[in-house]
């Protein structure tokens, strides 16, 4: 399941730099997450990086994206290929 960044975002740039994907960019208002390129860190890390940098707990599960850890590891070695998944 991709996350998604809710309206209690603040734009403070904290998530941008530590999502492995590039999956999130700056909106008009507020940071967006591309669920195509979510992997919520699978394959990276063992936990979400853009949920765990964010002070004020805007990146939420997004259940209108729901996948399973095998298909967001599938999607990861999408775009990371040739890599091999640290988690």
């Amino acid at each position: 399941m991709a996350y998604k960044i809710t309206d209690e975002c603040i734009s403070c740039g904290a998530c941008l730099e530590e999502c492995p994907n590039n999956a999130i960019s700056e909106g008009d208002t507020i940071s967006v997450i591309d669920p195509n390129k979510c992997t919520e860190c699978v394959g990276s890390f063992e936990s979400s990086q853009c949920s765990s940098v964010c002070p004020v707990d805007a990146p939420q599960k997004d259940t209108a994206h729901e996948e399973t850890k095998e298909q967001l590891l599938e999607k990861w070695k999408k775009l990371h290929p040739g890599e091999t998944p640290k988690a």
